[in-house]
């Protein structure tokens, strides 16, 4: 649990930080950290995937994973459920006129759905939990840390509360993944993370190579992560 931990204790410490010690952050200093964080997270994605082992099986499974979550449309889906809260929260213009209230609520939701959604949560969540590798969890937490900061200053103390979803979604994976950890064996625990890997690399290529409107739909992708363990079961069940 210590990533998941890590993880909340940052988003509350920064958003306190945006809140009462910083306000108004230059657009080019934003820009420049996340291009920073984005180079860091495609060299731990990289180097992650380079510990498979099955070469062909991570090929496939990101190709297979891509497919099935295009067809799920995993991206659009997210995206609706944060349209949907934005609506819930400005459909009231007395709402809008209230000023803290209105913070409080947007900097909660737009926060617990950034810092709760994407492939860095389901796979550093579960090399937390299977691994005890808490890498990736560590580097999301600089990264929401750094997002937290900016939605401090801007949004209001309601970022701070988002630390609450942060640590039960994350905490709960880790825990979910130690409960069925007697039924994964080494191989699979490694292809998947390797996979997983992978698609982390590519959030870092959204934050550094890609222009807006142009980025990888990484959620669609987290489909893949999965297809290791069902291949490798399928493999043990035909050989017998």
């Amino acid at each position: 649990m210590l990533g998941p931990v890590v993880n909340a204790v940052t988003v509350v410490i920064c958003s306190l930080l945006g809140c009462f010690a910083i306000r108004g952050i230059p657009e080019r200093f934003e820009e420049t950290i996340k291009k920073a964080i984005g180079i860091a997270i495609i060299y731990i994605g990289i180097r992650g995937a380079m510990e498979n082992r099955r070469p062909l099986l991570l090929i496939m499974s990101v190709v297979t994973g891509a497919l099935l979550g295009e067809f799920i449309n995993i991206d659009k889906r997210i995206n609706r459920l944060g349209l949907w809260a934005e609506r819930k929260l400005y459909r009231e213009k007395a709402a809008e006129a209230s000023g803290g209230k209105k913070s409080f609520a947007k900097g909660f939701v737009s926060a617990s759905i950034l810092f709760c959604t994407g492939s860095m949560v389901i796979v550093g969540s579960l090399q937390s939990g299977l691994q005890g590798n808490h890498e990736i969890l560590f580097t999301k937490s600089i990264l929401d840390g750094t997002i937290s900061i900016v939605f401090g200053a801007s949004l209001g103390i309601g970022v701070l509360f988002s630390a609450i979803p942060v640590f039960i979604v994350q905490g709960g994976i880790a825990l979910l993944s130690r409960l069925i950890k007697d039924y994964l064996t080494p191989e699979i625990i490694t292809e998947m993370s390797a996979t997983g890997n992978l698609i982390v690399a590519a959030i870092g290529i959204n934050f550094v190579c890609l222009p807006e409107g142009k980025e990888i739909k990484v959620a669609n992708l987290i489909p893949a992560i999965f297809i290791p363990w069902a291949y490798l079961v399928l493999e043990a069940l035909v050989k017998g």
